[in-house]
């Protein structure tokens, strides 16, 4: 009896685990594609101006210039998988701080964002589930 109990056990917080997990993916890809819309700096476009969603987090070529002369990044690297760039520790913070790892702050137009612990989770636990 005692065994079917420990199995039942285990196999609930397995399951409760792929939930949570799921949850925080839905979470990511809402944070990723519509608040942050990522999509619009990070990802190519086709001749139209139309992303390329195929090629989604890859990196491209940002599309705009400031009027005024500052400092502009003119590509937004790639980040979907989270290559290379960052650790995962060191991804929530940037998330959560808009800094760094160097303590330096990315140019315009990226935002400093400031994530919450979980929603930095849940962004960081997306990108790095997607293909690069």
């Amino acid at each position: 009896m005692k065994e079917k109990r420990a199995s039942a056990l285990v196999g609930a917080l397995v399951l409760l685990t792929a939930t949570a997990g799921a949850q925080s993916l839905t979470r990511g890809k809402y944070l990723v594609e519509r608040i942050s819309l990522c999509n619009d700096c990070h990802t190519p476009r086709d001749q139209k101006g139309e992303l390329i969603m195929g090629q989604s987090l890859q990196g491209a070529p940002i599309g705009s210039k400031p009027i005024h002369p500052m400092p502009w990044a003119e590509i937004a690297p790639p980040i979907a998988g989270v290559p290379g760039h960052f650790t995962d520790p060191q991804m929530v913070k940037f998330l959560e701080t808009g800094v760094r790892p160097d303590g330096s702050t990315p140019r315009p137009p990226m935002p400093p964002y400031r994530f919450s612990h979980e929603d930095a989770l849940a962004v960081v636990a997306y990108l790095r589930a997607m293909k690069h």
